[in-house]
């Protein structure tokens, strides 16, 4: 149910702000996406799963307040972030 390293690796490169770079909210939000998206497709034929439908609630708030977190230091950064990500608002 978790992605793979390399999925993990790509999603670092591509949403990293500097060389290396592995915790900013954007690489941090981008992989919790890819995790989310995963869970989302397993539970459309594990209906009952509902520990891990807990992990995805969980996860799903972790995204939240790190999006949050995003808005309050810098708006444009979070308005480039959730467009590439195709996420709302």
């Amino acid at each position: 149910m978790s992605i793979t390293a390399e999925e993990k690796a790509r999603l670092m490169k591509e949403f990293a702000t500097t060389e290396g770079d592995t915790g900013s909210p954007e690489v941090q939000v981008a992989i919790l996406s890819s995790r989310i998206t995963t869970l989302t497709e397993h539970f459309k034929t594990h209906k009952k799963d509902n520990h891990g439908r807990r992990g995805l609630l969980k996860m799903v708030a972790t995204r939240r307040k790190l999006l949050d977190y995003a808005r309050g230091k810098d708006e444009a950064r979070y308005q480039g972030l959730i467009k590439r990500l195709g996420l709302r608002r």
